[in-house]
């Protein structure tokens, strides 16, 4: 792939990002709207608009084409790994317990849902399908687990677990809520009337516009300064360590083309825009699941770049 291109197609990806959170914080700097107002906003979407988000990118997941199972099961397989090894190696390192289940669910959970299929689809027309049923598989694992994470960190806890508080816990969680009412409506293949599928849709796409206006809204450049250390960690392993591991075990169990492009796009992109209204709402620290958010959209138009041009010129996609 022509250098270009490959930086073109990371561009395109990123820069809707920037334009909501830029609005987000010029909103708030020209006084149209102040921080109380993000905060209640932020909390309106966590409960009522991420279901749809939740439930659209399961229910809309395409069943035409199967990815491996080879992709299927190291995709799984290397999440929950993650997970147990962050959940083993995180408390040791950050003391206070709201930041921990921020600053795991930062280095696990991508953003595969809003990059993976339109950046697939730039450098591989015929990889839609593949990419959906994989969709399915890894919103799924994302939303349960990051919800249980975060719970187990929550700090209206007082760093406590109460395990059998947790399943209802879970069953609230808005998140939850629209992955589980997804996951029959593919398992079945029921289908919503068109009526109603357009508005569900349309509330769906609204999800991430509008947290990233609120994120926007609320950032603090101040704060950035404060966690810079913490910032440049996690976001050295999310957006490099973590994309270099993964996909040398991808390449050395065989993956190539769309599917190793695909274990990028779980392991490479940007913290998951969710992650910050969930931390916001679940008692985790919002400012530094903000920030994260913020710095590893910005960063990461060029760590894509980097990976695509150097899998495109190595002849991997």
């Amino acid at each position: 792939m022509d250098p270009l291109q490959s930086f073109l197609v990371a561009v395109k990806a990123v820069l809707p990002f920037l334009v909501y959170l830029g609005l987000g914080y010029l909103a708030v700097a020209v006084h149209i709207a102040d921080r109380a107002f993000m905060n209640r906003m932020n909390k309106f979407i966590f409960t009522l608009i991420f279901p749809f988000m939740t439930f659209n990118s399961v229910y809309g997941a395409s069943r035409e084409g199967m990815p491996s199972a080879t992709l299927l099961i190291f995709s799984a397989v290397g999440i929950l790994a993650l997970e147990a090894l962050l959940l083993l190696i995180v408390p040791r390192i950050i003391k206070e317990n709201p930041r921990r289940g921020v600053v795991i669910q930062a280095i696990f959970r991508s953003n595969f849902a809003l990059y993976g299929i339109p950046m697939t689809l730039s450098l591989f027309p015929d990889g839609g399908s593949v990419a959906g049923i994989l969709l399915l598989e890894v919103v799924s694992i994302f939303n349960i687990t990051s919800v249980i994470i975060q719970e187990l960190f929550n700090s209206e806890n007082g760093g406590r677990v109460n395990i059998r508080a947790l399943p209802g816990k879970l069953v609230r969680n808005p998140l939850l809520q629209g992955c589980v009412v997804g996951l029959l409506f593919f398992a079945f293949g029921w289908q919503l009337p068109e009526h109603l599928e357009k508005p569900v849709a349309a509330l769906g796409n609204s999800a991430t516009p509008l947290a990233m206006i609120t994120l926007g809204g609320t950032l603090s450049f101040s704060a950035l300064r404060k966690n810079r250390r913490l910032l440049s960690g996690v976001l050295g392993v999310r957006l490099v360590l973590l994309p270099i591991v993964s996909l040398l075990l991808a390449y050395a169990i065989g993956l190539r083309g769309v599917e190793l492009f695909l274990v990028l796009m779980i392991a490479g992109t940007p913290i998951a825009t969710s992650s910050y209204p969930m931390a916001a709402n679940m008692g985790g620290d919002g400012e530094l699941a903000g920030q994260l958010v913020f710095v590893s959209t910005v960063v990461s138009l060029a760590t894509i770049f980097g990976f695509v041009f150097a899998l495109s010129q190595m002849g991997l996609i």
